[in-house]
């Protein structure tokens, strides 16, 4: 994953080989801002001015940038992964949220290039 962070927000980028330009989108917030660039550093650096071109306007506007999460997450699994995680859950000695929790917390940082 092609991922840019600044003042805690998250880009998401790739290439386009067609046009030879990187572009990407800010994630997790209210509204879609976008940016790009030729090399890596003009991305980075219209990652960052999009940022702050869309905190000042939230803070003109009087709005919340952060998109907002509830902390719950509704997950369909199949009646054989359900009860192999279960199961898991169990001889680790964990209930199934705090295991998927765990779980979901090691995916993420590895992803993310996160110690874990």
């Amino acid at each position: 994953m092609n991922i840019l962070k600044y003042k805690g927000y998250t880009g998401i980028f790739e290439f386009d080989p067609e046009a030879r330009l990187f572009h990407g989108e800010v994630a997790h917030i209210r509204d879609v801002v976008t940016f790009q660039g030729r090399s890596v550093d003009e991305l980075e650096v219209a990652f960052k001015e999009s940022v702050e071109d869309y905190l000042a306007l939230c803070a003109r506007v009087g709005k919340e940038p952060n998109k907002p999460y509830s902390g719950e997450i509704k997950l369909r699994l199949g009646p054989n992964l359900h009860r192999e995680v279960a199961t898991a859950a169990s001889a680790s000695g964990l209930s199934l949220n705090s295991w998927m929790k765990k779980a979901l917390e090691r995916q993420a940082k590895m992803t993310l290039g996160e110690n874990a």
